[in-house]
């Protein structure tokens, strides 16, 4: 302040200054209100991985490596010990039946095991919807385990060398399984870690898919480089998938998947925690709890195969990703596949010649309660039902054929009529 300067000066120089504040102030409020949602929408895409423009600024800078540099340095990766935490989130868009649709995922798989809740072959399906934290650890090949963290409850899938242990603490029930070979159980067939994904749609890649190095990010704080794979056909429902992949040991520590209509990722799973230390001895041990249900799975086979639960060719040959597996090898399930690529659509003659099943639904007509889950289409085929998900569509006629891929609506139909 000036010498000399008067007590009104003074008073109205205070006077601005607030009015400055009160003026400043409002244009903050103001500015929340578009800043806010600009902001959750750069941490959506941040997390997709798919829009580099407002990628944090703090991604790591790593030296330049080429789409198939970093394909094969997954496939050469060789991490025998590793122990995390991962977040994983499924919505495949499934109408809102009171949690039923959760049910009839369990309740599917349940029926080709032995009926205990701590059978694999139910209670890792419940991944396909929601979002779950899983603990997980693995010490070579003898020594893994799965666990899926739950309110006040835990399932844990642990396999230590010829024994595989499936525990469901909130039924205190046991599922155990044998393998003659320690090394070659078959731990279970629901992905549940970004690697697994990785696996499944790194093997399919093929001339109708466009893979390229999109920056890097930072997963669990680990320096990553981000592989980004797009399908180059129209009319699939598959937008991009993004993978993380650790910079120095090739492990994929996070997969997105996100549909061709937009929105939320269908599948988004990758690790809050990660550490490539050997895990403790102990983190494998399990004994049945003092009267705890269990059940043997006696279905194994002693020659050196386990039951493979969960799969759904139960020939022995693990079936293709959605989209990308021959017409050879999905003739031993009864399908035939047409198209190629993402576009491929496997056919199934059901043999049924009477449309949806009829029955009753909680009181109801079956067929009514079936077909108001799907748009009535038809075509040279005939009629038939379109039951839609963000990501597998399936198109059941009346003629007892089932059309199913990661294909929209009017590809299903385009397929049945020239069918």
């Amino acid at each position: 302040m000036a010498p000399y300067e008067s007590d009104d000066s003074t008073e109205a120089a205070q006077a601005g200054e607030e009015l400055r504040d009160d003026l400043r102030a409002e244009r903050r409020r103001k500015a929340a209100r578009y800043v806010v949602p600009v902001a959750v929408v750069g941490v959506a895409a941040a997390t997709i991985g798919l829009v580099p423009a407002l990628a944090d600024s703090g991604d790591p800078d790593l030296p330049k490596i080429t789409a198939q540099q970093l394909i094969d340095k997954i496939a050469k990766s060789d991490v025998q010990q590793l122990s995390g935490t991962v977040k994983i989130s499924t919505d495949l868009g499934l109408p809102d039946l009171g949690g039923l649709e959760s049910s009839l995922l369990s309740g599917a798989t349940q029926g080709r095991g032995d009926g205990s809740s701590a059978d694999p072959a139910g209670k890792l399906t419940e991944l396909a919807s929601g979002t779950h934290t899983l603990r997980v650890a693995v010490d070579g090949p003898e020594k893994q385990k799965v666990s899926v963290l739950e309110s006040g409850a835990e399932y844990s899938l642990i396999h230590n060398g010829t024994d595989v242990w499936g525990y469901d603490s909130k039924s205190d029930e046991v599922y155990h399984s044998t393998v003659a070979d320690s090394g070659k159980a078959d731990q279970h067939e629901t992905p549940a870690t970004p690697k697994d994904f990785a696996d499944e749609v790194l093997k399919s890649v093929d001339d109708t898919t466009s893979v390229t190095v999109d920056g890097t990010a930072q997963v669990a704080g680990r320096d990553a480089y981000r592989l980004v794979i797009k399908p180059k056909q129209s009319g699939t429902t598959v937008g991009a998938i993004s993978i993380a992949v650790d910079a120095k040991t090739g492990t994929p520590l996070k997969f997105t998947l996100t549909p061709s209509s937009g929105g939320a990722a269908v599948v988004d799973a990758g690790y809050t925690q990660v550490s490539f230390a050997k895990p403790a001895a102990s983190t494998f041990d399990f004994t049945p709890p003092k009267g705890a249900k269990v059940t043997e799975d006696d279905k194994a086979d002693k020659a050196g195969k386990s039951d493979r639960v969960g799969r759904a060719d139960r020939g022995g040959k693990a079936s293709e990703a959605p989209g990308h597996g021959s017409a050879k090898d999905l003739d031993k399930s009864g399908f035939t596949v047409l198209g190629k690529g993402w576009n491929s659509i496997a056919v199934l003659d059901t043999g049924s010649k009477d449309g949806l099943p009829t029955g009753s639904a909680s009181g109801g007509d079956l067929s009514g309660f079936l077909g108001s889950l799907g748009d009535s289409v038809s075509g040279k085929f005939g009629k038939g039902t379109v039951f839609s998900t963000r990501l597998i569509n399936a198109l059941m006629t009346d003629d007892g054929k089932v059309y199913v891929g990661a294909v929209d609506k009017a590809a299903l139909v385009k397929a049945a009529n020239a069918g």
